[in-house]
Order: structure tokens, then sequence, then C-alpha cells
């Protein structure tokens, strides 16, 4: 298939640059096969049945931008230069690997500070990105990134305002626990805890699994020839107990719902044998039209971007025509697109 056939017009206005307060009261496109109706998120608690399981990325963003300052002395005197810095993901030596601008303005072995308590050398460089090694590690780094870091919003978002401190509440699921995330599984962003409550009160279950989302989900498809597309690497892991959950929810003839893409390609990659099965390591799946879904009932996601690879998931998930159908209906009924934006949820079989 061609990139083109994925491409949209979304006007600029729909862009949600703040998520709906209350979390659970955005918008809820159903997609249930032929059929669309417009609902609130509030209203799964109506649209699940008891025995239907909603399985969770419990992966926790961290505040991963960061702005400092380079000092250095030489023949013109002491001067400085600011270095805007975005961690991607730690390396197994204990550095990390960021984006850094402008990378041209500091030299290998050269400190950013980023607060009086955090700081960074530059331990190398590979591939157009930086190394970085800090000076704290642990929870004093955690702490210190807390204090000296922004949470990193989307481009889409970032170009039309700066993050601020709200953003480290609302951009962030109401169950993270295992950091290590640069992007936030935003389809979670919608479910508060009293809608969680009340879900788990009618009988639908939950398990949870970890995908650390990483830069590279935002990163544009340049090949017109999607099947040449390389799909980025990310971590994740499916333990023993949700793997045995999830296939008891399967035996007893139960939906099983990923919350947002990055739970259903964890799960899929987890079932790539053949079955599912307890999981851990980096998947780099690409799911398009064509592609067979062993574990995945359904999906509740976000509306995603013209030309990604998400708009080629939920296009293997629905069929393409029927996204089409889909996004063209949320454009005309106003719904808000991307990380804050509304939610749909789609079920491809009704039975």
């Amino acid at each position: 298939m061609k990139l083109s056939d994925f491409d949209f017009d979304l006007p600029e206005g729909l862009i949600a640059t703040r998520p709906a307060k209350p979390r659970s009261s955005a918008r809820l496109l159903l997609a249930e096969g032929d059929r669309i109706s417009d609902r609130r998120v509030t209203d799964l608690i109506e649209i699940l049945r008891p025995g239907d399981r909603l399985v969770l990325n419990d992966t926790k963003v961290i505040p991963a931008r960061l702005s400092g300052q380079r000092f250095r002395s030489g023949a013109e005197g002491a001067t400085s230069a600011r270095i805007e810095v975005t961690l991607l993901e730690p390396k197994a030596d204990g550095s990390w690997a960021a984006l850094l601008k402008p990378l041209k303005k500091i030299r290998d072995g050269e400190v950013i500070v980023f607060s009086a308590d955090l700081s960074a050398t530059l331990a190398g460089r590979e591939e157009g990105q930086g190394l970085l090694r800090f000076n704290l590690s642990g929870e004093d780094f955690d702490e210190a990134l807390a204090e000296a870091g922004s949470m990193p919003l989307p481009p889409y978002i970032a170009a039309l305002r700066a993050p601020d401190e709200e953003d480290k509440s609302d951009y962030q699921t109401v169950w993270a626990r295992n950091s290590g995330a640069v992007a936030a599984p935003t389809a979670s962003l919608h479910l508060d805890q009293p809608l969680l409550e009340a879900l788990g009160a009618k009988g639908i279950e939950f398990s949870h699994v970890t995908l650390h989302v990483g830069a590279g989900t935002f990163l544009p498809v340049k090949v017109d020839d999607i099947s040449e597309h390389k799909m980025h690497a990310e971590w994740g892991e499916v333990t023993p107990q949700a793997a045995d959950e999830i296939l008891a929810t399967k035996r007893a003839a139960g939906r099983v719902i990923p919350v947002g893409t990055t739970a259903l390609r964890l799960i899929e990659s987890a079932a790539q044998g053949g079955s599912l099965g307890p999981w851990r390591g980096h998947t780099d799946i690409f799911i398009t039209p064509g592609f067979e879904f062993k574990v995945a009932d359904g999906l509740m996601t976000n509306f995603h971007l013209p030309k990604s690879t998400l708009m080629m998931l939920v296009s293997a998930l629905m069929g393409a025509d029927r996204i089409k159908a889909i996004y063209a209906h949320a454009i005309g009924e106003g719904y808000r697109f991307f990380s804050y934006g509304d939610a749909s949820l789609l079920l491809p079989d009704v039975e």
C-alpha cells in the first residue's frame, strides 16, 4: 500500500492542546462494525460487558525535556551556550541517548548544567544523538529530573504552546508506575479512578503490561511504499500474570481490548510465536492492513496523525475504507485529535 492511502486533511483547530477535565468527560466515537455512534468515555460502563478485559500500559513518562547551559573558557574568554535536551532512552552502560540542540555547540567531554543539582557530561555521539552521563543516579536522579525537567509534549502540541506544570499530571496515566517512557500512552489518559472503579464494579477486568513509548512514535513515514518503512523499537514486557489473565479471558469468550496502540502492539508482539505467552524485550512490530490479530478483539485509541504508522494500525484492525469513514465522521463532528484529544473505541466484529 502507498503512504497516500493513509492521508487526510485535518483542520488545525481540531488539534487538542489541553485534555478534557475531568479526563473521562472526553468524547468517545464508538465504531461497532459498520455502525458509528457519538458517546462519552464514561459510557464505557454501558458499552463494555462483564468479563471483558482492558489491557493497560503502566509505563511512566519521565520529564524528559531539559534546558541547560554549556560553559567554556578559551581565547575569547568565558562563554556559554544554551543546550536543549530531550532524553530518549537509557543505555546499558548507564548513559542516556538524547537529542541535543544545537549539538554542534558542545564538544565531547563538556558538561551541561541543568540545575544546581543536575548536570551531564557529553560522553559521545551516535547517529545524530548525544550520549549523556549524568552526575546522579537512582532516586537522586529521578528527584533532580522531576525538578529540572518538563514533560516531553508531542511536536504538534509543543508547536502551539510550551509545556507547564499541569502537564506533569495531565500527561501521565493514573496507574503509571514503571519509569522509562518519553511519550504517554495517550488513550489511557481518559481513564480516571472513579471510572476504573465503576468498570471494575460491573465486572470489567484489567491487566497491566509495560511498553516504554519512545520518541520514535512521532517519526514520520518517509517512504511511499509502506513496506519499506523501518519501525522504531521500544522495550516492553508482558508478565506471566498478565499473559495468564488475558488467556483466561479468551478461553471464557470475553473480549480483550487494549487501551492504546502501545498495549496492542505489545500483546500482539508477545503472540507472534503463535500464542500469547510471557514476553520481554524490544519490539519493532509494524502492523499494517493484512495483519492477523491473534489477541486483540478491539482497541480504545485516540485519533492519529495523517500518514502515520498508527493510522496504518487502526486501518489493519477495522479496514482501510472503514477507518476513512470513521475519521471523516470524527472531523465532521468536531472531535478533538491527537494526544490530548478525544477517544475512539474500535470493535471490528459485532456479535
